[in-house]
């Protein structure tokens, strides 16, 4: 379906002192009614971290490893977006409705912002971490392409929001902490972009694990060769070329555009760099997460 876009680049909208896109604020009072299955799976990442990647192994697993079955429909639809809104096309709740159990669904809302079902009912969470400067250069691109999303001015502007936690999702310092901490009272399974980069057979086996699944090793290879990111961005079931350009404009910048750990230093100067240091270290002052910045 044509989403109808009433207004491009609207404003964030502030939801509990959280911005986030005009759209996806309007779904939380509806959310709260929503109702989680015990073994519904949440992927839940802070944006630009890795969602899509970890989204398409999941359903790679809970398909047996047939590439065939992951191509019945795009990634947006076969995992879908819980707080997801576009004028015109049907909400991820919607989507859900329609989707049978076991339920893969993903998520970037922060912990203050997530219906309460999902944590009552105990629902596992796989959770992935990209380090906050890869992030940051992703996230730029995608508010570029996304017209959802407000105008990011610069470069050096958007930084400066991005450090400041006035994007949308807000606060990536206290997104990645907050979601650890669940993970002391709660099924989460945490993980970091650059560990699946780095030996994606391991963190897939940690993966599978946490589910309760199990697949012969010459299929884990399988998955691990279908969701790498040169196959994943030629695929229209998970690069979501399939959506038309009033929402993403693939002419400005690809929805899965390098894929690498430290592009960030392609694009950070030295001053910025070095700025993004200092108030990096003040935030993540006392924490026991450490991320890698290259490999």
């Amino acid at each position: 379906m044509e989403p109808v876009l009433d207004t491009y680049r609207p404003p964030l909208e502030y939801v509990e002192g959280i911005p986030l896109i005009k759209y996806f604020a309007e779904t939380l009072g509806p959310l709260k009614s929503f109702h989680a299955w015990p073994d519904d799976v949440l992927i839940s990442t802070y944006p630009r971290s890795g969602t899509t990647w970890v989204s398409e192994i999941l359903d790679q697993i809970y398909q047996g490893g047939d590439p065939k079955k992951c191509q019945r429909a795009p990634i947006f639809i076969r995992v879908p977006f819980l707080e997801f809104k576009i004028p015109g096309c049907p909400t991820g709740v919607e989507t859900l409705e329609d989707t049978p159990a076991p339920r893969l669904l993903k998520t970037h809302l922060p912990l203050a912002l997530l219906p309460q079902t999902l944590l009552d009912q105990k629902v596992k969470v796989v959770y992935v971490a990209r380090n906050a400067k890869d992030v940051a250069v992703s996230y730029y691109h995608f508010y570029r392409m996304a017209k959802v999303h407000p105008d990011p001015g610069t470069w050096d502007s958007f930084l400066e929001e991005f450090m400041a936690g006035k994007v949308s999702y807000g606060s990536w310092y206290q997104h990645v902490r907050e979601w650890r901490e669940l993970s002391r009272t709660h099924p989460v399974l945490y993980l970091f972009y650059e560990d699946i980069q780095e030996n994606p057979k391991k963190e897939i086996q940690k993966i599978l694990e946490f589910v309760g699944r199990s697949l012969p090793e010459e299929t884990v290879e399988d998955i691990i060769r279908h969701t790498s990111f040169r196959e994943m961005k030629e695929n229209p079931a998970t690069n979501y070329s399939t959506l038309p350009s009033a929402a993403l404009d693939h002419s400005i910048s690809a929805f899965m555009r390098k894929g690498t750990t430290g592009d960030w230093k392609s694009t950070f100067t030295v001053a910025q760099n070095e700025r993004f240091d200092a108030d990096y270290a003040k935030r993540m002052a006392g924490c026991n997460l450490h991320f890698r910045w290259e490999l």
